[in-house]
């Protein structure tokens, strides 16, 4: 008898902790399904395009992507050099955007300014950012206001370190002394990896140019540079209508003349139309004046030029490579940018409007191909401005 009570009370206990442990899944299972689930980072909500916020001007706070193109200082003028103030930002879809129809104008607050004001921070000009902020008219025209938070797209801000390469293909060889640097530590590193280039004589200059600016659809021509006009590579001289060598960084701002050194180094040197070439002469590069004769979408004034925004971004490129390869050493002077126009000898600008056209202007395959055969050629030097853009702004910002 007494086994058999045991064998019942067994039973029993079994089927208890059977019935507690049912309970405890159906609980379990319930939380589950009650409880909503955190929302994780991917699950956030993309931001807004341009387009979008355009269309969607109720006041709603949102967060809008776009592309910084200028500074709006009316309804319909958005200047994209020679910023008056860091009151607002222009962003667009496209870097390249120029219609202001397509821009959405952004109030900068008073406690932004400092980092996200374009006269501040020129080199903005062309970065990707993240702006949150009421969607409301700014300056009668579609923009964001009460503006609270901003970012570069991905969530870093300007005071990050800028990128400094890593994934190009001249990273781990060529540039591996330099990548992970920034400022005076990746300008010194980068001085001493392009200097000492093979020099070339002033008439090896010609032959040179023949090969780095060859026409891609013509190969018995070569590419002006600020006309953009296509040339028989036969038709070169000091003529009328011909193209000869034009310093980009002109002789008489850096001292130096046509022997080997920096007055023949191919990396600023590039065909030009002689009568255009004389009318860019020895001026600084800005933003402005009067439409050049032969020369369509170049500008020039009493004391800057400004090329056509399809080489903006290369005159930029050069110039910066100039101010790292020549640090007085050599024999020549150092050259050095500068933030106005009309400098002295051996200093060369504007330096803002340059860092803005090399964000706004992006490498091409015809700069990349040029860089390409000067170092496999010619001088056995890379500008690491064409390879890496983003060193200017780590260097200079």
């Amino acid at each position: 008898m007494t086994l058999h009570l045991g064998k019942g009370r067994s039973r029993a206990s079994a089927l208890v902790s059977a019935l507690l442990l049912s309970l405890s899944l159906a609980l379990l299972s319930f939380s589950l399904v009650a409880l909503p689930a955190a929302t994780s980072p991917a699950q956030a909500a993309a931001p807004l395009t341009v387009s979008q916020a355009i269309g969607q001007q109720s006041g709603a706070t949102q967060t809008v992507r776009g592309y910084v193109v200028g500074q709006p200082t009316a309804t319909s003028t958005v200047v994209r050099s020679g910023f008056p103030s860091d009151y607002a930002l222009a962003i667009a879809d496209s870097p390249s955007q120029t219609s202001t129809a397509s821009m959405l104008y952004v109030q900068v607050p008073s406690a932004f300014r400092s980092q996200w004001g374009l006269r501040s921070n020129p080199s903005l000009m062309g970065t990707q950012v993240d702006v949150t902020g009421a969607l409301t008219a700014y300056f009668s025209h579609p923009g964001m206001t009460r503006t609270s938070a901003f970012a570069l797209a991905g969530g870093s801000t300007p005071t990050d370190p800028p990128p400094t390469g890593g994934t190009g293909p001249w990273d781990s060889t060529y540039y591996a002394p330099a990548v992970g640097k920034s400022g005076t530590a990746l300008r010194t590193a980068l001085h001493d990896i392009i200097d000492g280039n093979t020099t070339l004589s002033y008439d090896q200059v010609w032959t040179a140019l023949k090969d780095t600016d060859q026409d891609p659809n013509n190969p018995s021509n070569v590419i002006e540079l600020y006309t953009g006009r296509s040339i028989a590579k036969s038709n070169n001289g000091g003529g009328s209508g011909q193209w000869n060598r034009e310093h980009v960084w002109a002789q008489s701002r850096g001292g130096f003349t046509t022997s080997a050194g920096p007055g023949t180094d191919l990396h600023h040197l590039r065909p030009e139309d002689v009568t255009v070439n004389s009318t860019r002469g020895n001026k600084d590069f800005d933003n402005g004046g009067s439409a050049v004769s032969g020369c369509a979408d170049c500008f020039t004034d009493s004391d800057s030029f400004e090329p056509r925004d399809a080489v903006k971004g290369d005159v930029a490129r050069m110039l910066l490579y100039m101010a790292i390869r020549y640090e007085g050493g050599d024999g020549f002077n150092d050259l050095e940018m500068s933030s106005t126009v009309g400098s002295s000898s051996s200093r060369i600008g504007d330096l803002e409007t340059l860092l803005a056209w090399n964000s706004a202007d992006p490498v091409d395959a015809f700069e990349m191909r040029r860089n390409d055969r000067i170092h496999s050629t010619w001088q056995g030097n890379r500008n690491p401005f064409i390879d890496h853009p983003e060193w200017a702004a780590a260097i200079w910002n």
